[in-house]
């Protein structure tokens, strides 16, 4: 991970945030665009989201007005869609209550997150990352983690969640910095060989 860290440098604010938007509901529309996607597929799609509100932004009463066919048009599926409505269900009725989550722990806030349809463990992850900044989150389950691990460290194979976890230990207490050089060296190769 040294190598790594020497070789790719500093991230920009921009590779810090890897395309997702700043507010809690945002982030969250954006990870469940995301979910089984490339990250280029990802973000054409909520490009075209974001063109649909004419760049005012994505609210959670503007996503439950929007018909789903334009939702679809966008390039959305029909689950995705229903993820996303009930994402601004939970947001707009207090059940997802963003500025309190800053005091909640991990599992707290995942536990809330996941009550939405559609978002699971990674989700959480990722808004635990992107929107709360948490400084130590591991995603076992993000499948471009565990790629540039194998790439990375040469393994065979792509690591199960219990040999990242275990690789990941002494990244401790900066886990989610390890994982944003990881998803950028995927993005942004470095050019010395794999560490062996």
């Amino acid at each position: 991970m040294a190598r790594l860290v020497r070789e790719i440098g500093p991230l920009t604010r921009a590779s810090r945030r890897r395309g997702r938007p700043e507010d809690g509901f945002g982030v969250l529309v954006r990870t469940i665009l995301g979910q089984q996607l490339s990250t280029g597929a990802a973000r054409t799609i909520h490009a075209r989201l974001l063109d649909l509100f004419a760049g005012a932004g994505v609210s959670p009463e503007g996503l439950l007005e929007v018909p789903e066919s334009r939702l679809r048009a966008c390039g959305i599926s029909r689950t995705k869609a229903t993820y996303l409505r009930d994402l601004a269900r939970h947001t707009a009725d207090g059940a997802l209550p963003f500025r309190e989550m800053a005091r909640m722990s991990d599992e707290e806030v995942a536990e809330r997150l996941m009550a939405v349809r559609g978002l699971g463990r990674w989700s959480a992850d990722m808004f635990l990352i992107f929107h709360l900044r948490r400084p130590d989150v591991l995603p076992v389950g993000d499948l471009g983690v565990r790629r540039a691990v194998e790439r990375a460290y040469g393994l065979p194979d792509l690591p199960t969640a219990q040999e990242l976890t275990e690789i990941a230990a002494p990244w401790r207490p900066c886990r989610s910095l390890a994982s944003l050089y990881l998803w950028e060296s995927l993005d942004n190769p470095p050019l010395a060989k794999t560490v062996r």
